[in-house]
């Protein structure tokens, strides 16, 4: 039961507190943020996937001098 009306007490407490630092123009503000973060991070894994698959085609078509030549086997 202290626990329960512990839990009241502290949830209408934020309440308030939420109420007191601009409420729903807060949470936008902050909703805001995270969509041009989202953004940019999607900008970000774009870029990266398009490297990697850059990276690996770039090896695919252009082997190395090294694949290219066979080891010779000392016998």
């Amino acid at each position: 039961m202290i626990k329960f009306l512990f839990g009241v007490l502290v949830g209408i407490l934020l309440c308030f507190l939420f109420l007191y630092f601009g409420g729903s123009k807060t949470v936008r503000k902050v909703g805001e943020n995270l969509v041009d973060t989202g953004k940019k991070m999607e900008v970000m894994e774009e870029t990266i996937r398009k490297e990697k698959e850059n990276l690996w085609m770039g090896d695919k078509k252009k082997p190395s001098k090294e694949e290219k030549e066979t080891p010779k086997r000392a016998q």
